[in-house]
């Protein structure tokens, strides 16, 4: 039987050790990695028995390096807490493994310092390609991945010009149906919960809740934006303390949260505070994250596609990757209203208990 390296020496078994184990040369082992079609059964057997009674494990990502070529994919994702960018991930995952590709997952964290970070990293371990979600889709450091000569498409962003693929949902659309669905449901004073400003989804989801107000005939002041530092649960219950301290006369009805995390946090926040949903506050969110549907009062929010992105993009990515004529492509998806319990029937209540 063969013996493996003693134990604690620090070396794992080598293609020299499986050679030796199953007496046979170096160019044979190579073959039955490589090319086992050139080998008898008998000698393949051998060997393959030899690698597993010495537990060897082939390495990978060094053969791709001599070899010049890499099957490993990258995304770099916002932030690892939100579950919209793991379902995101989940999708470039299924595309990836439908390609024969793995795929390395990193967390920027919504920090500019570790983006740039892991895509310096990626490229030094010379990915196929990158996928991101970044913080600033016009950063320089992006424009240097393709300098490079690396592949990335940019992931529920947009840019201002068609350097790179793009794959990302309108979200002035879906802003625009999250305030509509509240005045139709009677609601005359909304707030909009969601930062911070510099995320371009923040602005436009915002810009097409105004359309939708102005378009409704309503005063503009009383469609009021509440800025937060980030997009988190936390954020999402400092907003609720917020609206808690507004004069009960000026106080919103409604709120539209920029993503669901936030209005769930809204929503712990408004539960934990006696306040009916909707009939005290409706809450629409924005994602429409598996938790949505699950809440204690189940969340209306605007869908978007999250696997679906992640599939879309990384099939861009894999055709760049294996065609040099190319060309970029800007996909953008449409959103959806799912109305729950928590924005339908609250102001007809109200109504009825302020005309009192």
């Amino acid at each position: 039987m063969a013996t493996p390296p003693s134990p604690g020496s620090g070396r794992s078994p080598s293609v020299k050790d499986v050679a030796a184990a199953a007496g046979v040369s170096l160019g044979t082992v190579s073959n039955v990695l490589n090319r086992p079609e050139r080998v008898s059964s008998t000698t393949r057997e051998r060997v393959e028995r030899a690698m597993a009674d010495l537990g060897f494990v082939r390495n990978e990502f060094a053969r791709q390096l001599r070899m010049g070529v890499s099957r490993t994919l990258a995304y770099v994702m916002l932030d690892a807490t939100n579950p919209f960018f793991t379902d995101v991930a989940q999708g470039i995952e299924l595309a990836a493994e439908g390609a024969d590709m793995s795929v390395v997952i990193c967390n920027s964290n919504n920090r500019a310092v570790r983006e740039q970070a892991h895509l310096a990293q990626l490229m030094e371990q010379r990915v196929l390609g990158i996928l991101m979600t970044p913080i600033d889709p016009q950063a320089a450091w992006i424009d240097a991945v393709a300098d490079r000569g690396v592949p990335l498409v940019i992931v529920d962003r947009t840019r201002e010009d068609d350097r790179f693929c793009s794959v990302a949902v309108d979200d002035e659309l879906g802003g625009r149906l999250a305030v509509e669905h509240l005045v139709d449901q009677g609601h005359r004073r909304v707030a909009y919960i969601g930062g911070p400003q510099a995320l371009g989804q923040v602005r436009d989801r915002f810009a097409g809740a105004q359309r939708a107000w102005g378009e409704a005939g309503l005063p503009p002041e009383d469609l009021v934006e509440l800025s937060t530092s980030m997009l988190s649960v936390a954020d999402g219950r400092e907003a609720g303390q917020r609206l808690a301290g507004m004069p009960s006369a000026r106080r919103p009805t409604a709120a539209f949260c920029a993503n669901d995390i936030t209005a769930l946090g809204l929503l712990q926040h408004a539960v934990a505070a006696g306040w009916q949903v909707p009939g005290d506050l409706a809450i629409v969110g924005y994602d429409d994250i598996e938790f949505a549907s699950a809440a204690a009062v189940p969340l209306t929010s605007v869908r978007q596609p999250r696997e679906e992105l992640g599939r879309t993009a990384a099939e861009l990515l894999l055709s760049e990757t294996a065609d040099t004529d190319h060309l970029h492509q800007q996909v953008v998806f449409q959103p959806e209203l799912v109305a729950r319990a928590s924005s339908l029937g609250g102001a007809a209540r109200q109504r009825t208990a302020g005309s009192g």
